[in-house]
């Protein structure tokens, strides 16, 4: 990334903010939802509603909307890896396992991220003190669900949506990594609203063929946590997510996955009154402390002359 490209701190810090505190918040969000409203059902009307509007905006505001089938078919690739890949596998999860539990497993991504920007990017090296700080991450979400942990077991259900989440993360990391690999040239806001109206199409197909229609109730209370996730979980907080990929190292965007969690935790008891004990206090310093440790480590960039062969590399 040239110097010339890199966005004012200000707006990274902002944008970090956005992902921290509304993906944190989705949580709860989906949680509601999913009560009565069956999860690709759930997760269609809202991706197609969020991604709809995003191309509308993005053509009354000036922005360009039709591209290359190509340029499209890659931003729907994206689109699937990241809502219907890794959402909705997330949304069935919650069924079955708490979201504490949730949280610990993906907790993983950010290790994915780090394999998969080395395989495919292979453009950033990250120090050692940002992969400490990424170890430490999964420490403090142990610490932070270890007492829901010890209170019961993984029955067959449990285990299936622990096994999702462990794919749903893997198809996240890489939906992510090819975002930031395949930047073509199209518009960034057209992009996203590409990628979301695709996930929103997947998953209404998944919900067609499941019957999902059969199965729903609409409640009030449901379709209002719809309609949070489709404006500060899929407007706000997936376009600056995005734009962060652009921007910003994959290592460091992916400490979202030790941060939501603890926002979880919080909003469960500013709104649920769930309990807070040490495990939890302690549990979400290590978290920031890891957090601190990721976003302030150094990260190097590859020069021309490393992404050349060493005979060539040699021979100027």
């Amino acid at each position: 990334m040239h110097s010339a490209e890199r966005p004012k701190p200000w707006k990274v810090f902002l944008a970090f903010g956005l992902v921290y505190l509304f993906w944190g918040s989705t949580y709860l969000g989906i949680d509601i939802a999913v009560q009565t409203i069956p999860p690709a059902l759930m997760c269609g009307l809202r991706f197609s509603i969020a991604g709809v509007v995003m191309l509308a905006v993005c053509a009354a505001t000036g922005h360009k909307i039709l591209y290359s089938p190509r340029q499209i078919a890659l931003s729907a690739i994206v689109g699937l890896l990241l809502l219907m890949g890794g959402n909705l596998t997330l949304s069935y999860a919650e069924l079955s396992v708490s979201t504490g539990l949730a949280a610990l497993i993906i907790a993983i991504t950010p290790l994915w991220f780090l394999v998969l920007d080395s395989l495919l990017l292979g453009d950033h090296h990250i120090s050692g003190r940002g992969k400490a700080g990424l170890a430490l991450g999964i420490v403090g979400l142990f610490v932070l669900v270890w007492p829901q942990l010890q209170e019961g077991s993984l029955g067959r259900h449990e285990l299936w949506a622990s096994l999702s989440l462990i794919g749903g993360s893997f198809s996240w990391a890489l939906g992510s990594v090819l975002s930031k690999r395949w930047q073509s040239g199209m518009d960034l806001f057209s992009a996203t609203g590409w990628q979301v109206t695709a996930a929103g199409a997947g998953n209404f197909i998944f919900a067609l063929l499941n019957r999902d229609l059969s199965r729903v109730i609409w409640t009030a209370r449901s379709l209002g946590a719809v309609l949070y996730l489709v404006v500060c979980g899929s407007w706000i907080g997936y376009t600056a997510y995005i734009w962060l990929l652009k921007h910003v190292p994959t290592s460091k965007v992916s400490t979202y996955a030790y941060v939501n969690p603890v926002v979880a935790v919080f909003l469960g008891w500013l709104i649920l009154h769930e309990r807070v004990d040490r495990f939890i206090l302690c549990g979400s310093a290590i978290v920031i402390l890891s957090v601190i440790l990721v976003t302030s480590a150094k990260v190097k960039e590859k020069t021309v002359a490393e992404e050349l062969p060493a005979v060539e590399a040699a021979g100027d």
